[in-house]
């Protein structure tokens, strides 16, 4: 379909990068920012139209990142910001633990159309990927009785308190940071790039069970964390099978079964929720980052019972489901159904596969490139071996922001070139943006 852009969809560099204003705002961050807030690239952001980002300078940079993964249909797609000036020029706030309010009503009854399972669905709205997850934490220890939380090596679910000690990696996410909470475990995952040769998803999956009853035991564990695809962990795609395996003993064991989408739902990867491809069904869903285009909300949406195990009050917040954010998220709700970006999505990975699916065979340095939809994967190893290869991603990574490209590093070893561009990137950007990181490649190849 034809659509309206404010900012060309090309890629034009009139200044070096960083420019200018981006190196003088970057002294002004310097002096009054906490370093503790890290950047991928200090070139500062001024406007943005589908897939491409216009910095201060007037430079047009092609987006491979979505403010990682949230502007999924594109930045300020024209619905989502009428829908979210209409809403904020009738009613801010009131908080609906106080009093309600009927687009929060609405966002809940679309998320228990589109999560997947044929049952009766309730939900929670928040503001963050990380507040879901506790909540989730909260709502199944609350409806097993149990304490221990179980999440997937390579996991990453947040940086609170909480949900930093059910993130894998400890730099630079956990370090110095503890204590942590107890009673929470990781537990070992599918790996096909880093498994042993011709390991199935089921005998992971059993590798996994294993570990869960010989560490901790399946009768004390409340719940199993797991992203289907995992985000931050380096795009890892586990073996067909894996899933449903553990979703059984899940069942078996009476364990809540949680899947945390908040990186790779809500569409981008070509269907609602990215558990759809292994053919399971969760007990609970976590969704945020493009469920509402750039405004802040999440979502923990499950089984009823399940979610009314918690009594009245005993889960909510003062920003959670704000009337501006869920207005935005029908908008997003209704883009993705007009647009027909489910399909707009496998587009998308066809485009992607096409134009980088050979780059193990072209580039020693590049050990495998994995995806589905618009969420893909390159992991950056030693030539000739899979060691991690960090340097390279730093080198890759440096060329493509000093050339108009912003993709996104990502990995345990921080050796993964993330890629989360928008379901709407034409073909052509992808094609200009795949030149750019090839010739990175190549050098450090």
């Amino acid at each position: 379909m034809t659509r309206d852009f404010s900012v060309p969809q090309t890629r034009k560099l009139v200044t070096a990068l960083p420019g200018p204003r981006s190196v003088e705002l970057q002294e002004r961050r310097v002096a009054s920012v906490s370093r503790g807030a890290g950047t991928l690239a200090n070139i500062y952001m001024e406007s943005g139209s589908g897939a491409i980002l216009v910095d201060v300078d007037g430079n047009r940079l092609i987006d491979l990142g979505c403010g990682i993964g949230v502007t999924t249909i594109g930045h300020a797609h024209p619905a989502v910001a009428a829908a979210a000036a209409e809403q904020a020029s009738k009613l801010t706030h009131t908080l609906f633990t106080v009093t309600p309010y009927e687009n929060y009503v609405r966002v809940a009854e679309k998320l228990a159309e589109i999560t997947p399972g044929d049952f009766d669905k309730h939900s929670i709205l928040v503001n963050s990927g990380a507040e879901a997850v506790e909540n989730a934490v909260k709502i199944a220890r609350k409806f097993t009785g149990r304490r221990a939380i179980a999440t997937l090596d390579h996991a990453f679910h947040g940086r609170t308190n909480l949900t930093m000690a059910m993130t894998y990696r400890p730099w630079p996410e956990r370090a110095g940071m503890g204590p942590f909470p107890g009673e929470i475990y990781s537990v070992p995952i599918s790996y096909p790039f880093r498994d042993p040769e011709g390991m199935t998803g089921e005998e992971a999956a059993e590798r996994t069970i294993d570990y869960i009853n010989t560490h901790i035991g399946a009768t004390e564990l409340a719940a199993l964390f797991v992203e289907p695809i995992q985000g931050d962990g380096g795009i890892i795609i586990p073996a067909p099978g894996y899933f449903k395996r553990l979703s059984e003993f899940c069942t078996e064991n009476g364990i809540v079964f949680v899947a945390d989408e908040i990186q790779a739902g809500i569409g981008r990867t070509g269907t609602w929720y990215s558990i759809e491809h292994h053919g399971v069904v969760p007990d609970l869903v976590t969704s945020a980052k493009g469920i509402a285009g750039g405004f802040p909300l999440a979502a923990v949406t499950g089984r009823a019972e399940i979610m009314d195990a918690v009594q009245p009050g005993g889960i909510g917040g003062t920003f959670g489901g704000n009337p501006v954010s869920t207005a935005a998220a029908l908008a997003v709700f209704d883009v993705f159904e007009q647009e027909n970006l489910l399909e707009e999505a496998k587009r998308v990975e066809k485009a992607l596969w096409a134009r980088i699916g050979d780059w193990a065979e072209k580039f020693p340095v590049v050990g495998e490139v994995r995806g589905k939809g618009a969420m893909f994967g390159i992991e950056l190893v030693k030539p000739g071996t899979k060691t991690p290869n960090p340097d390279a991603l730093k080198a890759v990574l440096a060329h493509a922001t000093a050339n108009g490209v912003i993709p996104l590093d990502a990995g345990s070893w921080d050796s993964v070139l993330r890629l989360l561009p928008s379901v709407i990137i034409s073909d052509e950007l992808i094609d200009d943006a795949a030149t750019v990181l090839e010739e990175a490649l190549a050098r450090v190849s």
